[in-house]
């Protein structure tokens, strides 16, 4: 007699989940999860009781959007990334690693900015004047400075 080492079938795993069941394996509160609906993220259809009932997709796409939240992207790019798939399927990670790679040039972009103001705050801290005309800081790429004080806008 052979063993069968293989995982056994699931064949008790519903094909939707409810909103608690999604929030409880995503890790994403319910209200969290309305507010992707909302926001056209992640879709729900009904149930006869008139219930939300998700994809098992849907738990992938949570995941995309958290793991994208998490290195500083938008919602309203993230949406616009995962309305780019077809048919709005849950990304593959092919789909993946293209949306990564455009939000790690939008990453680095970020880290370069904060690098260089991290930079100027070193050099803030041994000045200390904070002054509105002269610090980076304070008054950062004021660009109407040059034309004088006072409002520049009728």
């Amino acid at each position: 007699m052979s063993i069968d080492h293989r995982m056994p079938a699931r064949f008790d795993a519903p094909a939707e989940l409810s909103v608690g069941q999604l929030a409880a394996r995503s890790g994403v509160a319910v209200s969290a999860l309305h507010f992707y609906e909302a926001r056209g993220l992640i879709h729900s259809v009904r149930s006869a009781g008139n219930q939300r009932r998700y994809p098992r997709a849907m738990l992938r796409r949570v995941a995309v959007i958290k793991v994208a939240q998490r290195v500083g992207v938008p919602l309203a790019a993230i949406g616009q990334a995962l309305q780019a798939l077809p048919e709005g399927r849950t990304p593959t990670a092919a789909d993946w690693r293209r949306l990564s790679a455009r939000w790690r040039a939008e990453l680095d972009a970020r880290i370069h900015a904060l690098t260089q103001l991290r930079d100027q705050l070193d050099g803030c801290i041994g000045c200390g004047c904070l002054s509105i005309k002269a610090c980076p800081l304070r008054n950062a790429q004021d660009a109407l400075a040059q034309t004088g004080p006072g409002p520049h806008f009728e």
